[in-house]
């Protein structure tokens, strides 16, 4: 079945609140989409981001942002008044002011919800203690620590010495009840979001970092699935080599996977993660799907990803201890990037469809995997992704010759019609799935850029005017939709 989608951040949305949420222009979106013609609605990672505010630096794999809970849902259930909520114009994400104001808002409601707690708020605890106690008790002791990484903590927190976490619960119990409350709130409000899309025909496709952040829960409550020396500090740090992102490569400073501690432990890391976000989402984009073939390791110490090397990954052992327990992987690989021969046997054995990107496709040979007439129908075409530039922001900046190249391939003289004529190639392909971001729909420059890898600032910031999502748009993309049989 041929289908297409957009995707659209949750924090891209239009809000009153300085942030996109979970409230009523989320299910509007859907609406839009639904209009549209469109199955999927990507996203990007929907956890509680840390420092330089990437959604792929997260303190936890499993816990919820929670800037995306939605005030006036808040409002209308009696957790809030109208008149504590301050509206803000549409623009630029200020994360610096959500992190000084949310909380507050959040604790008064969570002083009206412990009132009157909901029969379900026990169930949702328990259903969900394998992270949540740790992920609760982990975020207090932040706070109290003041923000500090819990690398950083008092030694017998830092290596969860039993006695010292028994005295912070006791004393931090308030605060505990708190994070677990907050994360009710926003399981909530996107269970009833993403019921909504899927009784309205609409697929959530989700985005798995592969690794996870080292100031998380995650590392600090299992140190052993990490490759940690005898301090609980990385041996070597995660990335990628230099490429078409970055002339240095990508230092993303994770911690590395400890394989051979989880392969004796059953994958068991994995298979409680991907359990959850495959009910979490419809379909689930894994991001950096290469490592799991080999991996780039980076000395720690290092401050580029020029000194790396290769590693073998988990490979083929991984995915088939997942099939087996969870028998459908609604999974797909974002396989971009430098790629080998055993990462795209990997890829074919598995089954799950990879990514194409069509700001790859115009180097001028006519070999280049991403030039639509060398697809296979398994994968998903993207104009670009959010780690690429707008299609126009490409057009108007990009590399000269590859621009040019695009130009004599889509048969056009001049730019102004640049963005649909790469969305039309993309729909006119043999992808059975094409995905569209917001952004080049609506012909937004550069400034609309979701993220520039390896810099810091300036990212994750984009919003969309609310007028932007109108029924000229709507008619448009339905109609182009239905030409080529999505």
């Amino acid at each position: 079945m041929r289908k297409s989608g957009i995707l659209m951040p949750v924090f891209s949305l239009p809000s009153p609140y300085g942030i996109g949420s979970m409230g009523k222009q989320a299910f509007d979106f859907i609406d839009f989409l639904k209009k549209a013609g469109q199955k999927i609605w990507q996203v990007l990672p929907v956890g509680p981001t840390s420092y330089g505010d990437s959604p792929y630096q997260s303190f936890s794999s499993f816990a919820g942002n929670p800037y995306f809970i939605d005030l006036d849902i808040l409002i209308k259930n009696g957790l809030l008044l109208k008149e504590e909520c301050q509206k803000e114009p549409v623009g630029e994400i200020d994360y610096g002011r959500l992190y000084k104001q949310r909380p507050s808002l959040l604790y008064k409601a969570y002083r009206r919800f412990v009132k009157d707690i909901p029969a379900d708020y026990a169930d949702f605890c328990a259903e969900n203690s394998f992270w949540l106690e740790d992920y609760a008790l982990f975020c207090a002791i932040k706070k109290d620590a003041d923000g500090k990484a819990w690398s950083e903590w008092s030694e017998p927190l830092k290596l969860r010495n039993e006695k010292a976490l028994l005295k912070k619960r006791s004393e931090l119990s308030d605060e505990i009840e708190y994070q677990k409350v907050v994360q009710y709130l926003f399981f909530k409000q996107w269970n009833e979001l993403k019921s909504y899309a899927n009784q309205n025909g609409i697929e959530i496709m989700g985005d798995l970092p592969i690794y996870v952040a080292y100031d998380s829960a995650d590392v600090w409550a299992s140190p052993e699935q990490f490759e940690l020396d005898s301090a609980l500090n990385p041996k070597e740090v995660a990335g990628c080599p230099p490429d078409g992102f970055s002339k240095d490569g990508q230092l993303w400073g994770n911690p590395l996977y400890n394989w051979e501690y989880m392969k004796k432990d059953g994958y068991g890391f994995w298979i409680k993660r991907i359990a959850f976000n495959i009910k979490l989402f419809d379909i689930l984009r894994i991001d950096h799907f290469r490592g799991f073939e080999s991996y780039y390791a980076i000395p720690a110490k290092d401050k580029t990803a020029r000194h790396g090397r290769w590693r073998k990954g988990p490979d083929d052992e991984l995915f088939s201890v997942l099939k087996n327990k969870l028998k459908k992987l609604p999974i797909v690989a974002e396989d971009l990037g430098f790629l080998t021969e055993p990462v795209y046997k990997l890829l074919k054995r598995t089954g799950f469809a990879g990514m194409k990107v069509l700001q790859f496709a115009f180097d001028g040979t006519a070999e280049n995997e991403y030039l639509p007439y060398n697809y296979t129908s398994n994968c998903i075409v993207y104009t670009g992704t959010h780690d690429n530039d707008t299609v126009m922001g490409w057009y108007n900046t990009g590399d000269k010759e590859e621009i040019e190249c695009a130009k004599k391939f889509l048969d056009i003289k001049e730019g102004e019609q640049f963005n649909w004529e790469m969305i039309r190639l993309a729909m006119s392909s043999v992808a059975s799935t094409c995905i569209i971001p917001m952004q080049d729909y609506i012909a937004a420059d550069s400034s609309a850029r979701i993220n520039t890898p390896s810099t810091l600032g300036g990212n994750w910031c984009w919003r969309i005017d609310e007028g932007n999502i109108n029924d000229w748009l709507c008619e448009l993309i339905l109609k182009l939709t239905k030409t080529y049989g999505r």
